[in-house]
């Protein structure tokens, strides 16, 4: 097995390089060069999957504040730190929580969030579902600009016990170098741990599903999760698991690793050709 240390100078290399090939039909070979290229566009989408990630942390973690503080009829304590305003908008049955981390942005586990968050749905303590509307404002995650909106239904219980939240997607997201790519598909967010403590920081999810990466030079990529990703809300990546990725002239296994908190993954193409990557 040939592996290559791919890092983030190298791969700002590779861009420049990538754009001297021409495209392959699907009879000819993928030249290295190319794959490389294409890797460029794995790193991107795995910025998408945290910066996603963390937006859905925030969300259910508000959500299951506010919901837990009118069980109780207490008043919410929402665990944002100072720089972070949150306003709720009560009307019978129906709830809008807006998440605002100002203009000049806030730090959340050490990302730097700006603009809103606002969440929305139909309050019913006796449902077994329940659905959330999430929109986004002037949004940016660590200086990438995020649009779109998703719905959330969530299971107070899965066959597991657990509960458990399907993400549906529509984010298009904006690099400060211009680079551009949207992403439409499912999530399937299982809580294994940290339920009900009412600490922030103890929270685990397992997440499945599938979605389409599509970037704005057309390139797009499916995805699958093949082996569940471990989503640890103290940690800024995927510590474990792996996504099956598939275009026309390439695919392979994208491998966050075996539980380590770090930003360290690989991609293994389907030739046997393994890259090492590093996140930023």
């Amino acid at each position: 097995m040939k592996t290559i240390k791919v890092t983030t100078k190298l791969l700002s290399m590779l861009v420049v390089l990538g754009l001297t090939f021409t495209g392959c039909s699907d009879n000819e070979s993928v030249e290295p060069e190319a794959e490389l290229q294409d890797v460029t566009e794995m790193r991107l989408a795995a910025e998408i999957d945290e910066a996603s990630g963390t937006m859905d942390d925030i969300a259910i973690e508000i959500y299951e504040r506010q919901e837990q503080s009118e069980l109780g009829r207490t008043e919410p304590n929402f665990g944002m730190p100072d720089c972070v305003t949150i306003t709720v908008v009560f009307e019978q049955n129906f709830r809008e929580v807006t998440i605002d981390f100002g203009t000049e942005g806030c730090y959340i586990n050490e990302n730097l969030l700006k603009g809103k968050i606002i969440l929305s749905w139909e309050r019913n303590p006796e449902a077994q579902q329940v659905f959330i509307s999430k929109s986004l404002e002037d949004f940016y995650f660590n200086n990438k600009n995020i649009l779109g909106s998703k719905t959330i239904l969530k299971q107070l219980s899965n066959d597991n016990g657990n509960p458990q939240f399907t993400h549906e997607l529509s984010l298009t997201v904006i690099w400060p170098n211009g680079a551009q790519a949207s992403r439409e598909g499912t999530k399937i967010r299982e809580w294994i741990e940290g339920f009900g403590s009412g600490i922030f920081s103890d929270n685990v999810f397992k997440v499945t599903g599938n979605w389409t990466s599509t970037f704005v030079n057309g390139n797009t990529h499916t995805y699958e999760v093949m082996t569940p990703l471990r989503r640890e809300v103290i940690c800024y990546y995927f510590v474990s698991g792996s996504v099956d990725v598939q275009r026309t002239n390439f695919g392979g296994l994208f491998d966050y690793g075996e539980g380590n908190c770090d930003n360290q993954a690989t991609f293994t193409f389907n030739n046997g050709e393994t890259v090492d990557i590093t996140l930023n």
